[in-house]
């Protein structure tokens, strides 16, 4: 039955219905793929505003091979921007609507670090609407911002604080494209850790993240030199729920980027699990993560190894779906303990025994069920919410000791699990987000893969959705 009401969902009359609904097919997003020798290639427009502190940082990450920078010809800051171009060697082409009128671009990215009163906030009119009907597919926009908490000026901070209402609106208009919106906040001295957040949210590898606010803070640990292509090469990651669906992604992207591998997962998932391993050259370890000792555990199998930890992904987790009228009290605490406590009780093994590197990585897996609430979820929502609560505390504690934590929030992603649900139940899911269709594992992947790089080193505290901008949630 179920195939029969996926052939009438599928069928051009039906289709058609829903194309005159408004409901359009969704467009086939660019992924990344080991044949692309560079994170972002095509037209790019950059502008911003006066007293902007982003500007160089963003010119010198985008000049490369395959990318031809633009800046609009009646821009304000136009001899800015030359300047700037001029001092580093950078090419720079001024860009007339009316006269390039074919030209399309592949991103478009704003620095607006240096707004400080609302009146000033017209300058993003100014930048974009000329051009978005010059997207291209796939295409990408990037509002780069001061993180509002850390100035002085009640104006300046009202300003910026409003480019997150713009960025989410714009990505709500721009998805049916496959484009995607996003927000960075730079606190003072974090120029410097722009390069890899602005690399990743450019790139094809950012394709299911869109309408996100990443915010960059000093590190007291200086962001090391990497390869674009092997950002992890001779890291050391355990993934924790390897053995398939999206653990199972995560090892993999983690892999491809240079990373040796170690997947956890339980006993009775041991023939997936050693399969993941071979796939990736990596080793895998059975232990249940809700077990006292398995920090030790872990512990044992790195000295076993000869390894180090640089990185670990707490991505295990269950669900015990009821109404809480029915719930009974072991599916509430099973949830809670999977999906919350161990990671709380893990992370603070690695801690106390220095198991992390300098430069170490925390990431954890959320849900937009714990942003935005789901029936039948109370203990998995608060579990996830919990994951939340324990990045946001950590983080300060964390970047004492160069360590950072952040977390991934997925949304409605094609799995084992999702095709299992009622057909029209996951039809109607899976479209409601602003790119109109359902993410895929690797989407969460290369977003844990971006947050364990060393390039992300000022990136900490940070929880981004990958969701595809869903209606559900802010």
């Amino acid at each position: 039955m179920s195939q029969f009401v996926q052939q009438i969902i599928d069928s051009a009359a039906v289709r058609k219905i829903l194309s005159l609904a408004g409901v359009s097919d969704p467009v086939n997003l660019d992924r990344f793929d080991t044949s692309q020798a560079a994170y972002l290639q095509g037209n790019v427009l950059v502008g911003g505003t006066a007293n902007s502190i982003a500007t160089e940082a963003m010119l010198t990450s985008l000049s490369q091979p395959g990318v031809n920078l633009y800046y609009p010809a009646d821009s304000d800051e136009r001899f800015t921007l030359e300047k700037i171009a001029s001092a580093n060697n950078i090419e720079l082409t001024a860009y007339q609507p009316e006269i390039q009128k074919d030209l399309k671009f592949k991103a478009a990215v704003f620095d607006g670090t240096g707004l400080k009163h609302s009146e000033e906030l017209v300058a993003l009119h100014h930048f974009f609407q000329p051009v978005i009907r010059k997207l291209a597919k796939s295409s990408r926009i990037l509002v780069v911002g001061k993180t509002p908490e850390t100035l002085r000026n009640p104006k300046a901070q009202t300003a910026q604080r409003a480019l997150e209402g713009f960025t989410r609106c714009l990505g709500k208009e721009v998805g049916k494209k496959g484009a995607t919106v996003q927000l960075m906040y730079m606190a003072n001295k974090s120029e410097s850790g722009a390069k890899a957040p602005l690399e990743f949210l450019l790139s094809p590898k950012s394709a299911y993240v869109s309408a996100q606010v990443l915010r960059l803070a000093p590190s007291t640990a200086d962001v090391p030199a990497y390869e674009w292509s092997q950002p992890l090469a001779g890291k050391v990651a355990v993934v924790t729920g390897a053995s398939r669906g999206i653990g199972a992604q995560i090892a993999k992207v983690m892999a491809r980027d240079g990373a040796k591998v170690i997947g956890v997962d339980l006993d009775g998932a041991r023939a997936d699990l050693d399969k993941v391993a071979r796939e990736t050259n990596g080793l895998s370890l059975c232990l249940d993560i809700s077990a006292k000792d398995a920090g030790e555990q872990i512990e044992a199998f790195l000295k076993e190894n000869g390894l180090k930890l640089d990185t670990i992904v707490h991505n295990a987790g269950i669900t015990r779906d009821k109404t809480l009228a029915n719930m009974p009290e072991h599916f509430w605490l099973q949830a809670i303990q999977v999906n919350l406590t161990s990671a709380e009780n893990i992370n603070d093994y690695l801690v106390e025994k220095e198991l992390l590197t300098s430069g170490g990585r925390i990431i954890c897996v959320s849900s937009v069920s714990g942003i935005a609430g789901n029936f039948g979820q109370t203990n998995y929502g608060t579990s996830k919410a919990g994951v939340v609560g324990l990045v946001q505390s950590q983080a300060s504690a964390m970047q004492k000791l160069g360590i950072t934590i952040n977390a991934v929030a997925p949304g409605f992603i094609e799995t084992q699990m999702t095709q299992a649900m009622p057909v029209l139940v996951r039809e109607v899911a899976k479209r409601i987000n602003a790119l109109g269709q359902a993410g895929r594992p690797v989407d969460v992947a290369e977003a844990i893969a971006f947050f364990a790089s060393p390039g992300a080193q000022m990136v900490n505290g940070n929880v981004i959705r990958v969701c595809g901008q869903s209606m559900l949630g802010a």
